[in-house]
């Protein structure tokens, strides 16, 4: 690109930071290196704040847990080489949650590009970095002119955030940022309103003579209907069908635990009940779920859903989710908003008086209660170390209804999603889809930056904390009063239990010292050492006290909470228990 002499011009650092701008960005989250600097020097000059995170992973968590609490497009910035390769993981997870991610990388100069310059990934490719990415991504961009960054940009945004949600990776050469471009560059792509495609009228009313004429209807439902007018439109087709609801993990709270019709999660974590229904549904609506493994323990039709004789209607923005994992009688391309409110308006036009089905909603409430009613109960124990459902049993009754649960994986997320009645305001974060063990401390801390004036709560193992301790000091910097709950049991709790139970005992995943006795970090101490408060803990009646002054001082804090390794009820089946002898066919 040639410039006239009389043309002005920034870099494309500063062009890049005003479209960000431009498209409501407020922070970007990560770590600095030599390929970076300029652009964060113009971010520095900008209204964006910079939230650094000490480590490229718990960056990506941060603007995660931003974006699912925020609803805006989360960014991540990092540096070439081993910075890109820290961020892995987390630009993984919030791909497989289908959270819309733009990371932002610095790369070598463009013109020592295959000389192996530092950092430089090579061996076997030469400054090919967006490839690491590429399985999980929508899509990775190298940018190979300075005059391209703007339209890069502009597609990232809206590539990350239109259809399936989801993360994508722009690649940028540091000499590029420094490159001068025309200064109306950052204002020249606007960022359009992605459109989401509704449901066709003819598909709406096959789908509502196919509910009305159902014997035994059921709705699953997944993690792409938030609140708004889905859910009510949903609410609405449910009460007035008396149809039961199930829900994947990431749908957990979309409809209240208290709702007469929910069955809550099926599968290997669900009710005996629940997969009851699930087996026994002559036809099924699965509204944006993609049927994980879990829930559908192991797609063995013994246990959970069938299909046939089961009729299945499948709606998911994503076509390659239809008819996955299960044939389908009808498979729809749409926005599931859209196609709920079609749907409950094409029911109501058929009928419009609502349906009773006897004693439905009293089982229903019954079991659910007993399940609520039967942790809360074995959460009265005084016992210490505390039994995992103490825990949740004292914030059940201590935490604000509208608190967030930023939860990692094992307990704390299994435990939470089977049997903690979540408050009707509530919310539970957790990473779905890869499961990532240290996503919980540094999502918190982006979802207290996106909401400033709710309770976070990041409720995590100590593996998981053990995992992500730059949340500690990110938090302390950001002034973000997370709460990090540390359900603390000396070892990687659930998969112990798992070896156990297979191999008679467990090697290679309980902390111990030289000595082979028990071991563990002083979480408490380790939160006061940078800088937040920390509660240690000497009786079961300690927790609620320590919980208590944690919510009032409104500061980054640490409980350490010593827990015995009980493992959570799993009343359904997955292959996992079994995969260890093979499986024949």
């Amino acid at each position: 690109m040639t410039l006239g002499s009389d043309e002005k011009t920034v870099t494309a650092a500063e062009a890049m930071v005003a479209q960000l701008e431009s498209y409501g960005v407020e922070y970007v989250f990560g770590t600095c290196g030599h390929t970076n600097i300029a652009l964060l020097d113009a971010i520095g000059r900008s209204s964006i704040r910079f939230v650094i995170a000490r480590h490229e992973q718990a960056a990506a968590h941060a603007a995660d847990g931003y974006a699912r609490a925020s609803g805006r497009t989360g960014v991540v910035l990092m540096h070439v080489g081993p910075g890109l390769t820290n961020g892995v993981t987390g630009v993984l997870t919030a791909a497989l949650d289908s959270v819309p991610l733009v990371a932002i990388a610095g790369d070598i100069p463009s013109y020592y590009h295959g000389r192996h310059p530092h950092q430089e990934m090579n061996l076997h490719a030469d400054a090919d970095q967006t490839a690491v990415y590429r399985p999980f991504v929508k899509r990775a961009w190298q940018v190979h002119r300075a005059a391209d960054l703007a339209r890069f940009t502009e597609r990232a945004f809206w590539t990350a955030a239109s259809g399936r949600p989801g993360a994508v990776l722009l690649s940028v050469p540091m000499d590029h940022f420094s490159r001068p471009v025309p200064a109306e560059t950052g204002s020249s792509r606007p960022l359009a309103v992605p459109q989401r495609p509704g449901l066709p009228a003819d598909v709406a009313d096959r789908i509502a003579d196919m509910l009305l004429t159902a014997g035994q209807p059921l709705v699953y439902l997944g993690g792409g209907l938030r609140r708004g007018p889905g859910l009510t439109a949903l609410r609405s087709l449910i009460e007035h069908l008396d149809i039961p609801v199930v829900h994947s993990l990431m749908a957990k709270g979309t409809l209240p635990d208290s709702h007469p019709l929910l069955l809550g999660m099926p599968g290997f974590w669900g009710l005996e009940m629940t997969n009851e229904y699930t087996r026994e549904a002559d036809v099924v609506l699965a509204l944006a779920t993609r049927f994980a493994e879990t829930d559908a323990s192991s797609w063995d039709s013994r246990y959970t859903w069938r299909f046939p004789p089961g009729r299945l209607i499948q709606i998911d923005i994503d076509p390659a989710e239809i008819g996955r994992n299960y044939p389908v009688e009808v498979g729809a391309v749409a926005d599931v908003t859209h196609a709920v409110q079609a749907i409950d308006a094409a029911v109501h036009a058929r009928h419009p008086q609502p349906r009773h089905r006897e004693k439905l909603r009293e089982t229903i409430t019954a079991t659910r209660r007993t399940l609520f009613t039967d942790s809360r109960e074995r959460g009265t124990s005084d016992a210490f170390p505390l039994r995992p459902e103490r825990i949740l049993t004292d914030l059940r009754s201590i935490l604000p209804a509208d608190a967030v649960l930023v939860t990692d994986v094992g307990w704390n997320k299994n435990g939470v999603a089977q049997c903690y009645e979540l408050p009707d305001e509530g919310r539970f974060i957790t990473p779905g889809g890869a499961s990532t063990m240290g996503f919980g401390p540094a999502a918190a801390v982006g979802v207290q930056i996106a909401q400033p004036d709710r309770t976070v709560v990041a409720l995590i193992g100590d593996g998981g904390m053990s995992a992500q301790l730059p949340a500690l000091p990110m938090a302390v910097e950001q002034g973000a009063p997370v709460i990090f709950v540390v359900m603390n049991n000396g070892s990687h709790g659930t998969i112990s239990d798992l070896q156990a139970a297979n191999f008679g005992q467990s090697y290679g995943c309980d902390f111990t010292g030289p000595d082979g006795t028990p071991y563990s970090p002083d979480f408490a101490a380790l939160g006061r050492a940078c800088g937040a408060d920390g509660y240690a803990l000497a009786s079961a009646g300690d927790f609620g006290d320590a919980l208590r002054a944690a919510l009032a001082a409104r500061r980054p804090a640490v409980i350490d909470v010593p827990m015995v390794n009980e493992p959570v009820p799993t009343p359904g089946h997955w292959n996992i228990k079994d995969i260890y002898q093979g499986i024949f066919e």
